[in-house]
């Protein structure tokens, strides 16, 4: 898969795509939904996705916590294992949220790029404070011989799929739940950082994974898979929230890898969140917390072991 960061001087090999259009936070089930309504209407064209590298609310609102599901990289993945072959990860800057909806059109979808042909949701909204409509997309398409595909909402029971069900899904403790709307595990991706050393010293040694701009699902303790860059799936436990027993500060992943001892400081680890076991919890005293986490790695073991080959 090729990734453009800008729209402007592309080779002619990355223009005359059918491309989906959005934010595509989490990559769930109803972006694929639109994604393949984009490789249906043209199949005969390069499949392709635009996006925005920030996403437009951590432009506008920066003061607000993190909340991304997916971060660039992770994103690309997720976009590739659906057969996208070229992402158009705009900046989205001072410059480009001035942008009209018209020029948008006119200046991105048809000069820069030479959209063959577009999809969207029926709510997705651009150019200058979201002055452009799927209406006037379809108007401004149509002028410039573009197709246009509206994909309707993936719904289930409770309604349609959203990215904002899915955090508030992580948020309230259901990775489970998370995971059916996303079509796979909720990650988190990060490079191994170095910490307090304090879990080798009882037993439990950890990968730390800083959140950085990950949204903070509900603090506590899971069973995870994990995966290297180059290596199998690999089970284990981790705790996500401030540590209080040892009066940590600053929220993070910390990951105990069943049978796994190598050192992976500065590695990027992908670390999956399969099943909450319970919430963050302060102990008395280190014998206490070393109880406790030899209780949740033995859940967490019998949990994945239990699991379906697919699911772990």
């Amino acid at each position: 898969m090729q990734i453009f960061r800008d729209w402007r001087g592309l080779p002619d090999a990355a223009q005359g795509a059918t491309i989906a259009l959005g934010n595509f936070d989490g990559v769930h089930l109803g972006h694929a939904s639109v994604i393949r309504a984009a490789h249906t209407a043209r199949p005969d064209r390069p499949l392709a996705v635009l996006t925005f590298e920030p996403h437009p609310r951590e432009f506008f609102r920066p003061q607000d916590p993190p909340f991304r599901l997916t971060l660039s990289p992770e994103r690309a993945s997720a976009l590739a294992a659906l057969g996208v072959a070229i992402v158009y990860e705009l900046p989205f800057d001072q410059a480009f949220s001035h942008l009209t909806a018209e020029q948008f059109v006119s200046e991105v979808l048809h000069q820069g790029l030479k959209a063959a042909h577009l999809t969207c949701g029926a709510d997705f909204a651009f150019g200058h404070r979201r002055g452009g409509s799927t209406a006037y997309l379809a108007t401004q398409a149509e002028a410039f011989g573009i197709g246009l595909t509206l994909a309707p909402a993936v719904t289930d029971a409770q309604g349609p799929i959203s990215a904002t069900r899915i955090r508030r899904l992580l948020q309230d403790g259901y990775p489970e739940r998370a995971a059916a709307l996303l079509g796979r595990p909720f990650s988190i991706r990060g490079e191994v950082s170095h910490g307090d050393k304090r879990g080798r010293t009882i037993g439990f040694p950890t990968a730390n994974v800083p959140l950085g701009r990950h949204l903070e699902p509900d603090r506590g303790v899971y069973a995870v898979t994990a995966r290297l860059p180059d290596g199998a799936p690999l089970k284990g436990v981790a705790n996500i929230g401030q540590r209080p027993t040892v009066g940590g500060q600053e929220s993070r992943l910390e990951a105990h890898l069943f049978d796994f001892d190598k050192d992976i400081y500065g590695a990027e680890l992908t670390v999956e969140l399969r099943y909450f076991l319970r919430e963050e919890l302060k102990f008395p005293d280190l014998e206490a917390l070393t109880t406790q986490i030899a209780q949740d790695a033995a859940q967490a073991r019998a949990l994945l072991d239990a699991a379906p080959p697919a699911a772990a």
